[in-house]
């Protein structure tokens, strides 16, 4: 039973988990998210008004696509600094 205990007592340390995203990357994202708000305030313009306005219905679905699909990936795939490299 000793032997046991031996092998499953595992000598931990901390390790210190750093993220990969900046402020940069943050602002980034923060603006992707302004751009999809403003592309849900298009589309819910058609509610008040006429069903068929170009507004919501044409250029709405075209900011949603870029906020979703262009800039949220952007935000966090974009390479940021490391100016901490140095450190061991």
């Amino acid at each position: 039973m000793a032997k046991l205990k031996s092998r499953l007592t595992v000598s931990r340390t901390a390790v210190q988990w750093k993220s990969p995203l900046r402020n940069m990357h943050f602002a980034y994202l923060g603006g992707a998210v302004a751009v999809i708000v403003i592309g849900f305030l298009l589309l819910a313009k058609g509610m008040y008004s006429t069903w068929d306005d170009p507004l919501s219905v044409d250029v709405a679905p075209v900011v949603l696509v870029v906020g979703y699909c262009i800039l949220v990936p952007f935000a966090i795939m974009r390479k940021g600094t490391d100016n901490n490299s140095n450190e061991a």
